[in-house]
This record gives structure tokens, sequence and C-alpha cells, in this order.
């Protein structure tokens, strides 16, 4: 083995040094219709063009067919190069050799849409991916395996990765998809984060590595590989950064003949259960990617830059319906500013810089204790500079080239001639926007409704029976979130009330003692693990325990992920231990297996009218036309406890809606309806509900765009489209031209602005949350922004005393802000 492992260091050693100079070939195709693509120390090189690329993560099972153009067209507008998406393995072979790669699942189809677009494609195979999908998105089925180890230099595991990343590949050869046969997929990308869990498998780790990574470079796809948080990838594989702050944290290419590659910058992050939505801003987002473009970073992948829905079961432990809502493009595909528009701004000022960037030399000046300038040049003179203020509390002025430059406290100003500011990472010249939510159709009536209560299921009824306590992920085999577990005892004490102890590894426990609920507990995303401890009521002689234990989503992340564990581990009562007696078991509840929820399974459970009060383990349905127009849709459930939904037998996820964060409210209380799920009329919903939640208070809701706002005063930069018209034109000078700060308003598609709902030329208070009037007010504000954007799809508004009819307060500096409806 050492002697394999010796010979290929060497190979890639070898690889690698012929890669130096002008970039790695990896394969040459003289066709005009190919793609070379290589990189050198320095970026990609496609077809022998070094570039600077924006990239997006959009993942196809998490948005609709219907919905990847809008999405990747979105994505394009906002200055993106690149579409980045995992490939997920325990979608596509959910059985063993039984493949899916239809509706949701049609990796192809997303692919040529990418294509048709005219963007590239990062593919990452993984097939470990994490993701917040549930089992980091290996299929169950690898669980029962004999004698494998995940992710390590383990025989079984590695014969079923290289035979499912062999079928990916082969597929994208066979559709011609690879860049080198003249497809859109530039960059793929093995494994995912290894390095971080690595030393757990001591010397079984590095192998693994090796093994990966050979067995990528061995399909001869004609374009790189890349491995994300693994300083040591092997040859030809580039490492990538993954976080937040790639351009401080990363160490940089393990070569000087590797480019430098951010493969997920994070613009928010995951939500879990009970917890509060992580908002990262777009000045935070804009200063790190600007500082590693400036330390010679050429590719920054955005994750998410639409995040969309974990329908189904889908989601990891914990994990939330609704997957990085406050992406650039949110859930339901709406863009979401300042955010997108900011970052397109920054793509643009970035891509202006692209020559001195690729070609220049690098110098870094300081220019302050906490500011620095990096600097890119060419002998020719095109030269391009990006001026640091690494200062979090304080704004300050630094001296480059002669030249005084104000810096706002953490920022980053871009020049792409040396000399003139085009953009700034703190200053937001984008409109910000807010979402509205409106009420469509309720079932506020019990008519509406009707519901099946699922059995109370007890030890006669189950069939799989044990000698103790069975794992839950390896009884359940994810066929169902439900595991029932029940036994049996006899009971002669008078004292009817006794206490019943259960400890669970996760992650829900509903308890039935003789057919009645006697109460719940669950864990939480950072401590799985709980116990339920309630008096429960007994009866002299035979007594019926059933626990019913739920899993929300399976690990995702960890070591020896086939290890870990779920569902009960310990039950006694009355302090006598029945962790050792004799067990029965159902997977699953009976709806789910009749599939209810379904027009095929509907009438084989007998439906009455809904009763009152509501009651644990209720299945309930109604049907709903869809709602006009094109604006989104969402289930609110803010009424119901936890459970899952479906509309047309499709799941539109979990639910947890009991589950509130620290402040009392709820992480999620609506749920995407894609339109792509729906019929004009007669749609079905069904609901199951686990605890004692209210349908008459669901509603069906359309999400829209209805606000839009800007904000700018004479600190501001004028906007950028100044510079790219132009440029154009062969002149870089754009302060001669006078251009100004400018509010540009501009609603979603199909949508007009209807109404000026604030607008002041002068020095008013506030922001786009909060503002009123200031002290210097023109008069003419409204009229002005009412003629130049009511009855228009788009408007801009520039910061002027002339255009608004003379200076209402010589000598104040001004500002514009500007609050409108969008309809």
């Amino acid at each position: 083995m050492l002697r394999l492992l010796s010979c290929y260091w060497c190979f890639m050693l070898f690889l690698a040094v012929i890669g130096s100079g002008r970039g790695h070939r990896l394969e040459h195709h003289d066709d005009r219709d190919h793609r070379n693509v290589t990189y050198d120390g320095r970026s990609l090189i496609i077809n022998g063009h070094r570039k600077i690329l924006f990239s997006g993560s959009i993942h196809y099972p998490r948005s609709t067919p219907q919905m990847w153009p809008s999405l990747i067209a979105k994505a394009k507008e906002g200055g993106l190069d690149v579409i980045q998406t995992y490939v997920f393995w325990s979608l596509h072979e959910p059985q063993k050799g039984q493949y899916d790669f239809g509706g949701r699942n049609d990796i192809i189809r997303f692919i040529k849409e990418i294509q048709s677009q005219g963007l590239y494609v990062c593919l990452r195979i993984g097939p470990f991916i994490e993701s917040e999908w549930t089992y980091g998105g290996l299929p169950i089925w690898l669980h029962d395996v004999a004698g494998i180890v995940f992710r390590s230099d383990n025989k079984p595991y590695k014969s079923y990765m290289q035979r499912f990343v062999t079928k990916i590949v082969n597929m994208m050869k066979s559709e011609k998809l690879y860049a080198s046969q003249g497809g859109p997929i530039i960059l793929s990308q093995i494994e995912n984060e290894y390095q971080t869990i690595e030393p757990a498998f001591h010397e079984k780790g590095p192998p693994y590595v090796l093994w990966a990574a050979k067995m990528a470079v061995d399909f001869h796809t004609g374009v790189p590989w890349v491995m994300c948080k693994q300083d040591d990838a092997p040859g030809p594989v580039i490492n990538a950064c993954n976080g937040m702050r790639c351009g401080e944290t990363f160490k940089g290419p393990n070569s000087p003949n590797k480019p430098s590659i951010w493969t997920e910058d994070w613009t928010s992050f995951y939500q879990v259960w009970g917890g509060k939505p992580y908002i990262r801003s777009a000045q935070d987002i804009a200063f790190h990617v600007a500082l590693f473009i400036a330390k010679n970073g050429s590719y920054v992948n955005y994750y998410m830059y639409h995040g969309g829905t974990n329908f189904g079961r889908t989601a990891a432990a914990f994990m939330l319906t609704g997957y990085y809502d406050q992406a650039p493009l949110d859930e339901y595909g709406l863009v979401r500013e300042p955010k997108w528009g900011h970052l397109k701004e920054l793509h643009a000022a970035i891509k202006l810089c692209s020559r001195p960037l690729l070609t220049g030399t690098q110098n870094v000046i300081p220019l302050g204790q906490l500011q620095q300038a990096f600097v890119f040049e060419e002998t020719s003179g095109v030269c391009a500079a990006f001026l640091v203020n690494n200062d979090e509390r304080k704004a300050v002025t630094v001296l480059f080239r002669n030249i005084s430059y104000e810096l706002p406290r953490k920022s980053i100003s871009i020049l792409p001639d040396c000399k003139t500011v085009a953009f700034n990472t703190e200053r937001v010249s984008t409109q910000y926007n807010k979402r509205s939510k409106t009420s469509n159709l309720k079932f506020d009536s019990h008519e509406k409704w009707e519901e099946y209560r699922e059995a109370i299921t007890n030890f006669d009824n189950t069939l799989l029976r044990a000698e103790g306590l069975l794992d839950q992920i390896s009884a359940a085999k994810d066929a169902s979130d439900y595991l029932w577990y029940t036994f049996r005892f006899h009971y002669n004490s008078s004292n009817a009330q006794a206490p019943l102890d259960v400890q669970s590894h996760g992650h829900i426990l509903h308890a039935f003692v003789n057919g009645e609920y006697t109460g719940s507990a669950h864990g939480s995303h950072d401590n799985v693990s709980f116990t339920l401890r309630n008096t429960v009521h007994l009866r002299q002689g035979t007594n019926d325990v059933a626990l019913l234990s739920v899993t929300v989503g399976l690990p995702d992340s960890g070591a020896f992920l086939e290890r870990k564990v779920a569902g009960v581990h310990r039950v006694s009562v009355q302090d006598k231990s029945f962790t050792n007696c004799s067990w029965g078991y159902q997977v699953g509840l009976i709806g789910e297996k009749l599939q209810i929820y379904s027009n095929l399974g509907l009438n084989k459970v007998l439906w009455s009218s809904i009763g009152s009060p509501t009651r644990q383990l209720t299945w309930y349905k109604t049907t709903f036309r869809a709602p006009a127009g094109n604006d989104p849709i969402a289930l609110n459930l803010q009424s119901m406890g936890k459970g899952e939904a479906w509309v047309n037998g499709q799941s539109i996820g979990r639910y947890w809606v009991s589950f509130k964060t620290s402040k009392g409210n709820p992480s999620q209380t609506r749920y995407h309806v894609p339109r792509g799920f729906l019929k004009p009329t007669g749609n079905l919903l069904v609901l199951l509900e686990e605890e004692n939640g209210n349908p008459l208070g669901v509603t069906v809701d359309t999400i829209a765009i209805r606000k839009v706002c800007g904000h700018v005063t004479n600190s501001h930069l004028p906007p950028l489209s100044s510079w790219l018209r132009h440029r154009q034109r062969g002149d870089t000078d754009i302060k001669k031209f006078g251009k100004k700060p400018t509010v540009q308003l501009s609603c979603p598609l199909g949508k007009k602005i209807s109404k000026i709902v604030f607008a002041s030329f002068g020095n008013p208070d506030g922001d786009c949350e909060r503002y009123a009037v200031g002290s210097c007010h023109s008069s003419h504000s409204q009229g002005v922004v009412e003629r130049a954007c009511i009855g228009k799809s788009r408007c801009s508004i520039p910061l002027s005393s002339r255009y608004f009819w003379g200076d209402p307060c010589p000598g104040i500096h001004k500002a514009l802000l500007v609050d409108a409806q969008c309809r």
C-alpha cells in the first residue's frame, strides 16, 4: 500500500510540475466548440483567458423545474458567471441500484437550463455533501452494508462511492456537459470539508483523500477538480476555502500553480427549529468578497444564492424546512434587497478591474495602522486599487497617490483606474425592499375540514419484536420519521399514579399509556438527547405503554455517521427498568402506509367531521383553489403545532410551529407551496398534526415585494452604470460627467410603482425602516418623485437641487429618501 501511495504521489507531483507556468493543462481539444479549462496560480483559464468568476449556489431539488429558469436569470442579472450545485445521492439512488432523475431530481435538465442562459456550472459531486440534507446526502441503505465505514479508507464505502460518482460523471459525458465537450461544467468537486473530520479516522484518513483525488482525476473530464476545506488536496486537485471570511482565514493554495478559490461564502447561515434567522448584511458580504479578490482570489461562490425549500423529509436533523431564506434570492425566488443589488454592483466594480487583476503585478501599500492598499498594475500603466479600512469603529481619511480618500468603517473602496472610487462596500446605493403577505384563502370553519384520527398502537399490533430497545435509525431505515416503541407490563400497586421516565437520543417523544396521551418532550439541534418524566395513571393488572419516537431529519455531519443513533434508549416505570424487556415496534403511521395524503390513498380510511377539542396524531384534509396571479404561495400554519403538510400528494415539508425561539416566536410559520404543485382548482391539502394544533387558523397566503425604498446622501457614489457606459466610450473619468448619487427604484416583473408613500429631498431623518421629514425638506419632493416614478416599473431620481427646482437649504449636506409601493 505504501509503495502504491508513493507512486501516486510521484504521479501527482509530475502533473503539478507540468502544470506550472501558463496553466495546468488537463486535456487539449482542437474542436472550436469545446472549451479548454486549465488554471494557473492566478485563476481558472478558459480557452486561454484568465477569468474572475462569481458563482452562486442553487440546488435543483430545493426548488422546482418551473422555478429554475427565473432563478438562473436573476442570478445572471445579479452579475454571476457560474451556478454551483451539489449532487444529491440519496435522491438519485434511494434504493440500491434504483435511480431517479425525474422532476426536481432532473439534474441534466437543470444544467442544460444553466447552459441555455450562458452561464457556467460548478458540479459538486461529493457524494457526501452535508448541506443540511438528511444523512449528508448519503442514501440510508449504505447504513446496512456489512463492514462499511463512511468516508474512510474502507473498501465497501469506496466501492459504492466510486460506482455512484462514475455514474454521474458518465451521465455528464454522455450529455456532453463538460466544458471540454462544449458544455457548461468548468469545475467539479470531490468529497466535502473532509479535513474537519479526517483526524478521527487516524491512518484511514489520508489514504482515502489520495484515493478520492486519484479517482476524480482519472475520469479525464477535461476540467479541474476541487476539494473544499482540504488544505492538502493532492496533486492537481485545487484546495478551496469555505466560510464567511476567507479573505482573512484562507491559508491559500497549497501550490503556487493553483488559484485561490472560495467555494462557500455563506450569505446567511442555516436555521434550526427553535433558532432565529442569522442576518448577514450586504455590506459584510461585500467587504469580505472584495478583500478575497484583493488578496489574489479569483473565484467566489455564494452559499446560498437561492436556498429554497427542504421539501418532504429531506432536511437534516432539526433543520428548518425553509433554507437560507436570507440569501440574495429568498426561499420563494424573490430578490432580497439590498443584498442582491449591492452584490451586483460589487461584481460590476470588480469586473472593471479584471485586466490589471489578472495580468498586473500586486503591491500592498500600508496607508495607516489598520489601512492598506492592494494595487494591481501593468507595465503599460493600467491600474486598479482596493483601499481597505479594517477599523471596525471609525471612518478614516487616507492618502493614496497624493489624493485623499475617505474610507467608512470596515470598508473597501474599489478604484478601477487607481484614481476614482467606483464602489465602496459599506455605502449601499441600491434599493431596499420588503416582502408582504396577503391571506387569500381561509379555512376557518369546521365544514371546510375533515379528520382521521391515527390509531395508538399497542404491543399486540406490532410485527417487529426484540428483547431490548432498538436504535431508531437502524429500525426505521428512514422510511418514516415515526417509530412506535411498545411494551406491556402487569401493575399490582394500589397507587394509580406512577412516574414514567424515558430517556431518548432524539428527537421527539409522545407517550401514551393505555391509549391515553400522557405527555411529550423533545431535544434540540445543540442537544438532541432528552428525558421525558411524567406521572401517569396506571390501572390494576395489564398496562400498555406506547412511545412514539419522532426524528426530525437524520444527522448530516461528523465522523462515523453510520454509528449515529436516535430514539428511546432507557425506560422505567415506578423506578423499575423496562429497558431490556420484550418490545414491539411499528415503523411509521397507518396514514403514511396508506398514503392518505394523496388522491390514491385518500379513500382508504374513513374521514369524519372535525371534533372539538383537537387531539394528538390527527390527519386533516381540505381542498382549495390556487390564488390568481403569479405571486409565490405559502401555507400559513401559525395555528398548528408539529407535523407535515402535503399538497396534491407532494410533501411541502415538516412544520414545527410550537418550537419557539428564545423570544417566544416560531422559527417558521409560512411554508412554500410552489405553483408547480398546484392545479387551478380542487387542490388537496392534508396535514398530519402530532400535537393539538387548530386547522381553523390555517390560511393560504401570497408573498410579494410591495415596498421598495431608496436612500442616498452626498457621500454615496454615482450608479456604477456610469462607469460601464463611459468605459464603452473609452473614458473612465466619470467626475467630469457630473454624475450624482441616485435613488434607483425597481418593482418585480409585472408590477409598477403605484404610490409614493414618502419622499424627501433635504435631510430626512431615519432610514428605509423608519423615516420622517427633517429640518430641511423640499416642498417639491413628492411631486417630483411622483412624476418620475408613478406607473413605471423602474425609475431613477438623482440627488440634485436642480432636479428638485432649487436648493431648499443651502450649505446643508443633502440626502434623498423615497419609499414606494409596487402593484
